[in-house]
C-alpha cells in the first residue's frame, strides 16, 4: 500500500513540476489545427514562453503516441487532454498520408548540406581512409561517367561509397590565464596537402605549458558517389554521382544511407554545459550569422548533446574602465588597476537547437537571435541565465 501511494505521489509531484514549468504565451488558444509549413519549434514558439518545452505539448496531448508524427489537419489540445484529427476523430488513427508529410522538428530545407553533405569524423577515419590515386586516361579530374583508382579500398564489386573532402580540423587549447576557458580553433585543411601533412600527429607540438592541446575531429565534405568495378590494389571504381570534379587525394568512406536524423524533438539539455561550450564556426558569412543559419558547437555526444537539445546562446561581458572613481592618468587607478577595471555581464543572444551530432563537435541552427552571433559565444541551459 506503501509503495503504492508513494508512486501515486510522485506521478503526481511529476504532473505538477511539468505544468508549473509552462509558461504559455497571452495569445496561446485552448486547441490548435497543424498547418503546411509548421514545424515543432514554431509550434512551441507561437504558444510557448519557451519553445524548448515542446514535450509538455505532447504530454497535453497523450494520444498522440509519437510527438514526431503530427501532421497538417491534426488538433493539438493545448488545455486538456487528447488530441483530434482533422476529420474530428479522437484515439487511433489510420491515415493516407505520408510518413514525409509529418511536422519536422526544424526546417529541413534550411539545413539540408549539414544533415547530408557535411560531417566530422574521428582522426581514425581519415587515418585508414582509401583513397583516389588516379583517374582514368591519366586525367587531372574526374567526373560522373568516369573511373578513378582507389589504393587502399577492401570491397567487393559492386560495392558503393561516397567520396569526401577535409575541410578543416577543430581543436582547442588550453586557456592562457587560470580560470578563463579554453580556445577553440577551426584550421583550414586541404588533401592536396598530402595525408601526412593533414593528419593530426600525436607528439610534443600538441602540448603547451599550460596542459594538453585536445582534438575535436576533422570536418569533412560528402561530394559524390562510387561504385567498385574491379577489386585489386588499386581497385577502379565509377564515380555514379558528384557535386563537382573528383582529384586525386580525395577520400572514399563507407555510404552513410542514414546520414542524418529527423525523429527528435526540441528540448533543454539534459545537463547544463560546461563553459568551454562555444561557438566555433558558421556558415555563409565571416564575422557573424543570424535566424536559420548553421553553427558548429564545440561539444557532442561525448560531452552528452544529442539531436533536439536546445541552449541560450550568450556572449562573454566587456571589460571596462570605471572612469568615475579610477580616470585615467591619476594614482588610484595606476595603483589598482584591477580595481579600475570592470567585467560587465553576459549578453543574450538568442537560442540554437542542435540537430546533428558527433563525437566532439555538433551542428545547430539559430532559431532566434536578437544580436548576431559571433565566433567565441557560449551556450548556456535556456532555463537559467549566467
Amino acid at each position: 500500500m506503501l509503495k503504492k501511494l508513494l508512486s501515486i505521489s510522485a506521478g503526481l509531484l511529476l504532473t505538477v513540476s511539468v505544468f508549473a514549468a509552462t509558461e504559455w504565451a497571452q495569445n496561446a488558444p485552448q486547441r490548435y489545427i497543424v498547418k503546411k509549413g509548421d514545424t515543432l519549434w514554431s509550434i512551441s514558439a507561437k504558444f510557448l514562453i519557451k519553445p524548448w518545452h515542446w514535450p509538455e505539448i505532447w504530454q497535453l496531448n497523450q494520444k498522440v503516441r509519437n510527438p514526431h508524427l503530427i501532421y497538417p489537419g491534426d488538433e493539438l489540445v493545448l488545455s486538456g487532454d487528447g488530441v483530434t484529427h482533422g476529420d474530428g476523430s479522437i484515439g487511433p488513427h489510420i491515415r493516407a498520408t505520408s510518413l514525409a508529410d509529418a511536422v519536422k522538428p526544424i526546417p529541413l530545407s534550411d539545413i539540408k548540406q549539414f544533415l547530408k553533405n557535411s560531417k566530422v569524423v574521428d582522426e581514425d577515419v581519415i587515418r585508414n581512409a582509401p583513397h583516389v590515386v588516379a583517374i582514368e586516361e591519366n586525367r587531372l579530374r574526374g567526373v560522373t561517367g568516369q573511373l578513378v583508382y582507389i589504393r587502399g579500398l577492401d570491397a567487393a564489386v559492386g560495392d558503393q561509397f561516397a567520396i569526401v573532402r577535409p575541410l578543416g580540423r577543430y581543436y582547442d587549447m588550453p586557456p592562457r590565464k587560470e580560470g578563463e576557458v579554453r580556445e577553440t580553433y577551426r584550421q583550414e585543411r586541404d588533401g592536396r596537402d598530402g595525408r601526412q601533412k593533414l593528419l593530426w600527429r600525436h607528439g610534443p607540438h600538441e602540448w603547451s605549458f599550460k596542459g594538453r592541446v585536445r582534438f575535436l575531429g576533422y570536418e569533412v565534405l560528402e561530394f559524390g558517389t562510387i561504385q567498385v568495378t574491379r577489386t585489386g590494389s588499386p581497385a577502379s571504381a565509377l564515380v555514379t554521382y558528384s557535386d563537382f570534379e573528383v582529384r586525386e587525394g580525395d577520400y572514399i568512406l563507407p555510404l552513410d544511407l542514414t546520414p542524418y536524423d529527423d525523429q527528435f524533438v526540441p528540448h533543454p539539455p539534459a545537463q547544463a554545459p560546461d563553459s568551454n561550450m562555444r561557438v566555433i564556426a558558421f556558415t555563409d558569412a565571416l564575422a557573424a550569422v543570424g535566424p536559420l543559419q548553421v553553427v558548429a558547437l564545440s561539444r557532442g555526444s561525448e560531452d552528452g548533446v544529442d539531436n533536439g537539445t536546445t541552449y541560450s546562446i550568450y556572449t562573454d561581458g566587456e571589460t571596462v574602465h570605471d572612469d568615475t572613481d579610477y580616470p585615467e592618468g591619476k594614482s588610484r587607478a595606476f595603483f589598482h588597476p584591477k580595481n579600475a577595471k570592470v567585467t560587465l555581464p553576459p549578453e543574450f543572444i538568442g537560442h540554437v537547437m542542435v540537430f546533428r551530432t558527433f563525437k566532439r563537435v555538433s551542428y545547430g541552427l539559430v532559431m532566434d537571435s536578437v544580436r548576431p552571433v559571433q565566433l567565441g559565444d557560449f551556450m548556456h541551459d535556456p532555463d537559467s541565465t549566467p
